[in-house]
């Protein structure tokens, strides 16, 4: 006879009582370990490994120790599960039929201390059902109550729990005052009226050094002590609690605990807000097809995704972003994890001049768009682009012959051809650096960057003419201010450089190494001699 290996789950859904010598979990294991010696005789042995879940609702798989059984299963360490009752292993009916799916497909029996039944019988199974039918019902109806409960308790003004405001800290479910907290809050009521914009006061809370309300949960964890986004600061401006009322479902209710701010200045804030409301026309969600979608990758070889930026007049801006930067891609703390962005238009401007430029035979009037499906894979490195192209698509052949490859070979002397594959390296330039890592936000050709830079000097000396610094203009100087931040410092620094230099620069003739990015933050000097060996003209 084969000897049965039988592993014990036990569950508790609160972890109330663990703490006891003897609790819950030690007598269902103990009430199971007797009936697998009781069993003895039909060769039934006990696992030495512990499946214990406590603190852990039934209501789905979420927990350790019965990921850990299942994987014990799926590895065919386990021929028999024994439970106390059959709700300790689950709740819920669709969980149950995924649990002895996984029994099924792995040969291995259920057993319920409590509840005698043998899975590998019709009857037996539907004894199951109908016992994990009542187990849900009475999970379902203790949910209702609970609801309830909470409901009728926030009726009544009592604080039911959850993020704890700033301006409060709560004792035996009651919310008292911490004065220090709510004179902060007072002040963003008071200065958000006066500032009329909510960034504004979150970059003066941020220079004041305030952090939103740093606190421990019941369950031990510090939370809050952040820096106060702007959707923070809009949660604080919209939220009753602080009028003395408590919020259920859209209702408000008298609450128990004390008011910080006054109706007054609620209501005008509330009038200020809906003053600065934009309201949001219905915009298209794409402008045009992102050719590239699912086929371009960032130097650490994640998926680069299609995006979109709205600017004034319903402009619409396209990108592709490494996935970490998307909004799921943010840290908790509100800094971007490494990757880039690039313009959409511009890249695929480039790639598609390229790819054109290599195929003189394509009939007049073939655009970029018709070569785009030849394209299987793009990676961006640094300032250079990594295209891989499928030869059949790219040169129109039904299969790839000595004829195609020879063809292949003569687009570009230099491409690589990797089985039914040509890559091809397109060089760019950094048009200018982020501030995610050290990556080009750009890439783009040398005719653009010729253009970038005409537009930068442009720019310089608009800047400088608002200043009363335009060297154009000296009687202005004597009402000359200064750029307030580095951003200002940086632009109006390139409107200065030597004659000759923004000469060179407006005619086109800047040599390859001279980029927008070199320009703002190389750190330009002031001495025009030492400019113009730093631009290879001395």
């Amino acid at each position: 006879m084969k000897q049965l290996r039988c592993a014990i789950y036990t569950r508790k859904s609160t972890e109330e009582g663990l703490e006891q010598e003897f609790n819950s979990i030690d007598a269902q294991r103990a009430a199971c370990e007797a009936y697998i010696l009781s069993q003895a005789g039909e060769r039934w042995t006990l696992l030495p490994q512990y499946y214990d879940d406590g603190g852990w609702s039934g209501g789905n798989m979420e927990r350790p120790a019965l990921k850990s059984l299942l994987k014990a299963i799926s590895e065919g360490r386990i021929d028999v599960v024994v439970v106390y009752k059959v709700d300790r292993l689950t709740r819920s009916l669709m969980d149950f039929a995924r649990i002895v799916e996984k029994f099924d497909a792995h040969q291995v029996s259920f057993v319920s201390v409590t509840q005698a039944f043998n899975t590998t019988s019709s009857m037996g199974r539907l004894t199951l059902i109908v016992l994990l039918s009542f187990a849900q019902f009475e999970r379902e109806v203790t949910g209702e109550r609970i609801r309830d409960k909470i409901a009728a308790s926030k009726a009544r003004g009592i604080w039911m729990g959850g993020n704890l405001p700033l301006g409060y800290d709560v004792k035996d479910r009651k919310l008292f005052i911490v004065e220090d907290e709510a004179e902060l809050v007072r002040y963003i009521y008071s200065r958000y009226l006066e500032l009329g914009s909510v960034l504004p006061l979150a970059k003066e809370l941020d220079a004041r050094g305030h952090r939103t309300k740093r606190w421990t949960s019941a369950k031990g964890n510090v939370l809050g002590g952040y820096r106060f986004s702007c959707g923070a600061i809009y949660h604080i401006l919209g939220n009753r609690i602080y009028l003395g009322e408590i919020v259920h479902k859209g209702k408000a209710y008298e609450g128990e605990h004390p008011a910080i701010i006054t109706n007054e200045l609620f209501d005008a804030v509330q009038t200020k807000l809906a003053a600065n409301r934009v309201k949001r026309t219905k915009r298209k969600e794409k402008a045009t097809a992102s050719p590239l979608t699912g086929k371009l990758f960032d130097s650490d070889n994640l998926p680069m995704r299609p995006t979109f930026g709205h600017g004034r007049g319903k402009k619409i801006y396209r990108y592709y972003v490494s996935e970490t930067l998307l909004p799921i891609g943010q840290s908790a703390n509100g800094h971007n994890r490494s990757g880039i962005r690039l313009s959409a238009p511009r890249l695929e401007r480039v790639i598609g001049a390229t790819l054109l430029s290599l195929l003189p035979a394509h009939p007049p009037g073939t655009d970029a768009e018709a070569v785009f499906k030849a394209i299987a894979r793009v990676r961006v490195k640094d300032t250079k682009l990594r295209v891989r192209l499928e030869l059949a698509a790219l040169l129109g052949a039904d299969e790839i012959d000595e004829d195609v490859l020879d063809r292949a070979q003569q687009i570009d002397p230099t491409a690589l051809i990797d089985g039914h594959h040509l890559i091809v390296t397109i060089n760019g330039t950094a048009a200018r650096r982020g501030s995610t890592q050290s990556a080009p936000d750009h890439i783009i050709d040398d005719s653009e960057r010729r253009r970038l830079l005409v537009d930068l000097i442009r720019k310089s000396h608009r800047q400088l003419q608002k200043l009363n610094a335009s060297p154009l203009h000296p009687d202005d100087h004597i009402h000359m201010t200064a750029p307030i931040n580095e951003w200002g410092r940086q632009r109006v620094a390139i409107g200065l450089l030597a004659p000759d230099i923004q000469k060179m620069l407006l005619q086109g003739k800047a040599p390859p190494h001279i980029t927008p990015d070199l320009l703002l933050n190389s750190g330009i000097p002031m001495d025009w001699e030492e400019q113009r060996r730093m631009f290879g003209m001395g």
